[in-house]
């Protein structure tokens, strides 16, 4: 795991990319998730130094011609490699190589590039949550279907 001090600059860029996005369609948060999830492109990008593109189906392109989807969820603590990186059931179709994922700290002051993992070994590793069920673990009710994997599954970046 890399912690990542997010700068101002930052800031107002995911602030700016944010207002052009507007609210997607389906949603979960509405759009108030756009800034925790530009953040993380942004953080994660700082640690590989991809190509940005933000296209539906993916975030970054790497130097080796490869793709990023970079997930992200904020928290209040460090996260821990029990805690779950989570994608969605409505964002399973996206044309993507790997799934980066981030937490973002709710000040927006710190993040964390929790690790990648490929596309297809996170399905094949990651438990499906369908919309209503507890997780036993942490109590959390899932508003939608979703596959979920702990951080300690993931590969770490060098």
């Amino acid at each position: 795991m890399i912690e990542v001090n997010i700068t101002p600059d930052m800031m107002a860029k995911a602030h700016q990319m944010s207002l052009e996005m507007g609210t997607l369609r389906n949603s979960i948060s509405k759009g108030a998730g756009n800034m925790i999830g530009f953040l993380g492109e942004l953080i994660y990008n700082s640690v590989v130094e991809g190509d940005h593109t933000n296209t539906f189906d993916y975030d970054l392109i790497l130097d080796t011609g490869e793709t990023v989807d970079v997930k992200s969820k904020k928290t209040s603590v460090k996260p821990l490699p029990h805690y779950d990186c989570t994608v969605a059931g409505l964002n399973t179709k996206q044309d993507c190589d790997h799934y980066g994922f981030t937490r973002i700290r709710n000040d927006m002051s710190v993040g964390w590039v929790l690790g990648h993992i490929p596309k297809k070994s996170f399905y094949e590793k990651a438990k499906l949550w369908k919309a209503g069920e507890e997780d036993p673990s942490n109590g959390y009710t899932t508003r939608t279907d979703c596959y979920s994997l702990a951080i300690s599954e993931l590969k770490p970046l060098n």
